[in-house]
């Protein structure tokens, strides 16, 4: 019986979440690099992967920002 609530719970947030393509650009390798090391640095591969996500996905969003000058875009 504990099932029901959590279904209705999922589905509702599932229904009221906006729907928007994901934007990972970066997210998979640097959750790669992340969580190899997180593995050998004590076994910690899932915090790693999730760490390498965040910076990866940094890394990818400031290469993608276009190099500005005084205010104006070099072109």
């Amino acid at each position: 019986m504990r099932l029901v609530p959590c279904f209705v719970a999922i589905a509702a947030v599932t229904l009221i979440a906006p729907i928007e393509p994901a934007l990972a650009k970066g997210c998979i390798k640097g959750a790669v690099v992340g969580g190899v090391a997180g593995h050998f640095a004590g076994h910690h591969g899932v915090v790693g992967a999730a760490a390498g996500c965040a910076i990866g996905h940094h890394q990818a969003k400031k290469t993608a920002k276009p190099q500005t000058t005084n205010g104006q875009s070099s072109k």
